[in-house]
């Protein structure tokens, strides 16, 4: 969702006692406050939230009562720094119960939250602060926000709310034979008057369930992505120490990185057998002028080491905007195109012949056959029986340089790819044609 959110007021208030709260979402930026969902009662400053802790990164929910007294105030022990993998959240609420720690109940992927280092329930048949609407006893619901700050940066799936009956989780998704938690894209459930269900199987806000409980869009763009619960996708990874001066936006698919710290970003996934395709574009900063690049790196790199970038770094390869394709160590493999502010540069890895292949906006370099197999065509040679990364990098000490990642969403950040190329493998959308037999890096690519 990145800096967008959702916004709707409701006519009337819905059941303030009993109610359930079910969403996919996957984390983008960490340690900052950001807010999956929040009511505030216009002029009283009164509130509900859901919200992910600056720099711990746990999770609350808190909510006042409609008398305006602080009422629910859960906060988790468990951290939520996977950027890599979707949590189902279910937040399952009935304070009619006669036993406290059963009127709010937290699911994350199936299983009941019990650890939590604040735990305060409300009072037996509270009201609360949810499912109302503007005036003294509700407000205006924000899906992605509260009251337009702390937006939620990532992506969201699948978001239910029930108005009148408590659901547990087991209502919104199911283990697999393999013990692994799996989504029930239509569930079985009663959406009750204010109840809706939104961003199934794509961006679209129109509510779903039988209410027409549509919401809009309160700022910023909201954008589709083929990433969803069932097939998780390759993002840029925030968590490798990379230096100061570098941000991550668009679900971790754009980074910004100040060349003063020659740091690499690489991906979430790595793979060591199979083929697999992706592209970068080269955004801003004057890439036809200074060095930067873009390329694989083994999984083994002690990415801590100071001042290293994708040339210096043991078993990385590299195509630079300065047109030299480089081994680490900046040993030159071949002279190629250079590539400006606005290029795309795909890379094709193919690991079960080890070879690496570049193109700039279509063309392969060095005549570069991805299809060759252990001929390898115009390819790169890589050390085999390694796992690697895709992976973007400055080089030369110099500006800013904005990278943004396809790994088969079909953008690069909030821009659709202007014509999407073929893909045998029907996974991912991309700008180019996937070479034949490739894939995305992607669960589904990689058949988990």
């Amino acid at each position: 969702m990145a800096s967008t959110y959702l916004t709707k007021t409701f006519g009337s208030a819905g059941n303030r006692k009993t109610m359930t709260f079910s969403f996919w979402i996957k984390r983008g930026n960490l340690s900052t406050a950001q807010y999956p969902m929040s009511i505030i009662d216009s002029g009283s400053g009164n509130q509900a939230d859901m919200r992910f802790a600056a720099t711990t990164d746990v999770f609350r929910m808190y909510a006042t009562g409609t008398d305006a007294t602080p009422r629910v105030h859960l906060v988790t022990n468990r951290v939520f720094r996977d950027t890599s993998a979707w949590y189902h959240i279910v937040w399952e609420i009935d304070t009619t119960q006669a036993t406290a720690s059963n009127r709010v109940k937290l699911y994350v992927n199936g299983v009941q939250e019990t650890s939590f280092s604040t735990e305060d329930y409300p009072p037996q048949n509270t009201d609360l602060r949810w499912n109302g609407t503007s005036g003294s006893t509700g407000g205006v619901t924000q899906i992605g926000a509260i009251n337009g700050n702390g937006v939620f940066d990532g992506s969201m799936s699948h978001f239910h709310f029930i108005d009148g009956t408590a659901y547990d989780a087991s209502a919104f998704g199911e283990f697999d034979a393999n013990g692994v938690w799996k989504i029930k894209t239509s569930p079985s459930v009663t959406y009750g008057t204010n109840g809706f269900f939104i961003l199934k199987d794509g961006n679209s806000v129109t509510d779903q369930s039988v209410n027409s409980n549509n919401w809009t869009v309160g700022g910023g763009t909201l954008t589709n992505t083929e990433d969803n619960p069932s097939n998780v996708f390759a993002t840029l990874n925030p968590l490798v120490n990379i230096g100061t001066n570098t941000t991550y936006s668009q679900g971790n698919n754009t980074v910004s990185t100040n060349n003063a710290n020659y740091k690499v970003s690489p991906s979430t996934l790595a793979v060591s057998s199979g083929k697999w395709y992706m592209e970068f574009k080269a955004v801003s900063g004057s890439f036809g002028s200074i060095d930067a690049a873009v390329g694989i790196i083994q999984t083994d790199t002690n990415f801590s080491t100071g001042s290293q970038n994708l040339n210096a770094y043991p078993n990385g390869y590299s195509y630079g905007s300065l047109g030299k394709v480089r081994q680490y160590n900046a040993s030159d493999v071949y002279t190629a195109s250079t590539y400006a502010d606005g290029d795309i540069i795909g890379i094709a890895l193919d690991m079960d012949n080890n070879k690496l292949y570049f193109h700039k906006n279509g063309t392969y370099q060095n005549s570069g056959d991805p299809t060759s197999g252990s001929t390898g065509t115009g390819a790169v040679s890589i050390t085999s029986g390694k796992e690697y990364y895709f992976a973007c990098s400055t080089i030369t000490s110099s500006g800013t340089k904005v990278f943004s990642a396809n790994f088969g969403n079909g953008y690069f950040g909030t821009t659709a790819v202007a014509s999407a190329g073929t893909n045998a493998s029907g996974i991912g959308i991309f700008e180019y044609d996937v070479p034949t037999g490739y894939t995305a890096l992607s669960t589904k690519g990689l058949d988990l």
